[in-house]
């Protein structure tokens, strides 16, 4: 009987310092990220006028990747946008936080010149999730690597500064379609 006793006292106390800890707390997401496929390193920081949402630019392109469509955006729809440099641009465009500590809103694809939507966050401080989805039933997960090295030719000055990439303009309204884009909303999870 005292042996039950015992047992079910530690349970009780495993089981109040659980509660007590509560969820994990989500892992900052800003940042220096090397992608999945180590095509690019996209920075991520808080942006808008409230510092609330979380912008993304491509700060360093692979030199060696074969994948890479040139320097210049010349896959975007607007014809004013294919003469832009694709290191450097906005690719993920002022996403909300949700309840969940995740981001949601829109990211932009180089590759192709469309837009989709994404989520991302990040659980542990060496990694982000990022979950882009076509429609509501094609989503893909990468996970990205922090890095905290330089490569030759990455921008390392503050956004919108003189060596630095540049913010999109037409992202003013963060978590809305981007010009340019062209799939359909839907929820990024």
């Amino acid at each position: 009987m005292p042996q039950i006793l015992a047992r079910l006292v530690t349970v009780a106390v495993i089981g109040v310092a659980a509660l007590e800890c509560g969820p994990a707390a989500a892992a900052d997401p800003t940042g220096t990220w090397l992608t999945e496929d180590g095509r690019a390193r996209v920075r991520t920081e808080l942006c808008g006028s409230d510092r609330g949402h979380l912008c993304g630019y491509v700060v360093w392109r692979n030199p060696k990747d074969d994948k890479a469509q040139g320097p210049l955006d010349k896959a975007n729809p607007d014809p004013r946008r294919q003469a832009r440099p694709l290191l450097g641009h906005q690719m993920i465009l002022g996403l909300k936080p949700d309840s969940d500590g995740r981001y949601a809103g829109r990211i932009y694809n180089g590759d192709n010149g469309k837009s989709y939507d994404v989520s991302i966050w990040s659980e542990k401080p060496s990694e982000l999730s990022v979950r882009g989805c076509l429609l509501t039933v094609l989503c893909g997960t990468q996970t990205w690597t922090r890095v905290t090295g330089v490569e030759p030719g990455q921008l390392q000055a503050a956004t919108d500064a003189p060596g630095g990439p540049r913010s999109d303009p037409e992202w003013a309204a963060a978590g809305t379609k981007a010009k340019g884009s062209d799939e359909k909303a839907a929820p990024p999870r």
